[in-house]
């Protein structure tokens, strides 16, 4: 049996306004935006050079889904970016207005720094050592 996890909703206010967030300040590339009816949309991005799970975003629909946008995971990080150039990357994302909550940190698992998305969710963006040529 193989299985893989294909995507990740993200609840947002707005499709446009954060497909341009996404592929604006973050490089995503735009996979699908195909209209469904009634003002829902399928929108999937996914990373430069991902090959792997990529992002659904799901408009907020009612008062509990919209209260959840941007603390969909009580103010935890939930999404990791990992990257295999951390100083380009940080570099590229900071250029482009993206908020980063900290100064790149060394951490045992790799370089890392928390960020924020156009609606305040954290990520991490993230080198692991064994990008880094180290052992894991």
């Amino acid at each position: 049996m193989r299985q893989s996890l294909a995507a990740l909703a993200l609840l947002v206010r707005d499709y446009d306004e954060a497909i341009a967030f996404f592929t604006r300040r973050m490089s995503f590339r735009l996979v699908e935006d195909t209209d469904q009816g009634g003002g829902k949309r399928w929108v999937l991005l996914e990373a430069p050079g991902s090959g792997g799970c990529r992002l659904l975003l799901a408009k907020a629909v009612g008062a509990e889904q919209e209260e959840a946008v941007g603390r969909q995971a009580g103010g935890r990080v939930f999404l990791f970016l990992e990257t295999d150039d951390f100083k380009r990357d940080h570099a590229a994302m900071l250029a482009a207005g993206v908020r980063f909550r900290e100064a790149p940190r060394i951490e045992p698992y790799g370089t890392v720094a928390v960020f924020e998305d156009l609606y305040g969710n954290p990520w991490d963006l993230i080198m692991p050592r064994r990008v880094q040529g180290h052992a894991p």
